[in-house]
């Protein structure tokens, strides 16, 4: 939670001004990006239309084992992290005037975007150790073509290859402070 916080709220969403966004997470998983996205936007009453993509999607015992809507002072957290996960696949859920939720079912090779389209990307797959094939220099050029100008990617990982491939496929890359136990993240800025 503190390091999703930290990543992806503090040094991702809370950096954009616009009134409308759109934000890509790989790796959707537990939803808890999504769920923290949420109360973000309804918080800034700022549009976000959310698309989370994910091969394997946890099963329903998982999702309710996180139980992070108890982490929230928020009395609705439950039922949001429950529409969620209910919403159906393939298919734009608005969960409230602010927020639309789009979840892909699939890797991110058969992704659909269109180019220029994406704000802000949450890069949330596991690290290159676990998942190699989704952290190459061609994941990151296809996320720089979905990408609008401006739009930035950040991520937990600050391996130097990753940076490197960032700035290969186009990206500004600055390392910055990254969450308790964490010396360093990444956010990669498409110019």
């Amino acid at each position: 939670m503190q390091e999703a916080q930290h990543v992806f709220i503090s040094n991702g969403l809370n950096q954009q001004t616009a009134d409308y966004l759109t934000v890509l997470e790989m790796g959707f998983g537990t939803g808890l990006n999504a769920l923290l996205t949420y109360f973000s936007a309804e918080k800034r009453q700022q549009y976000i239309h959310y698309i989370g993509i994910e091969a394997f999607p946890p099963s329903a015992e998982e999702i309710a084992a996180m139980d992070y809507s108890s982490f929230s002072n928020d009395p609705t957290a439950n039922d949001i992290y429950n529409a969620m996960h209910d919403a159906p696949w393939e298919q734009p859920s608005g969960l409230s005037e602010h927020f639309v939720l789009e979840k892909q079912q699939c890797v991110i090779e058969d992704a659909r975007l269109q180019p220029g389209s994406v704000d802000l990307v949450y890069y949330d797959a596991f690290g290159p150790r676990v998942q190699p094939e989704l952290w190459t220099l061609e994941i990151f050029q296809r996320l720089y073509e979905w990408m609008a100008p401006g739009g930035v990617l950040v991520t937990y990982c600050a391996k130097g290859q990753v940076k490197r491939d960032l700035k290969t496929a186009g990206f500004l890359v600055e390392a910055l402070p990254g969450p308790p136990g964490k010396r360093e993240m990444t956010r990669a800025t498409k110019p």
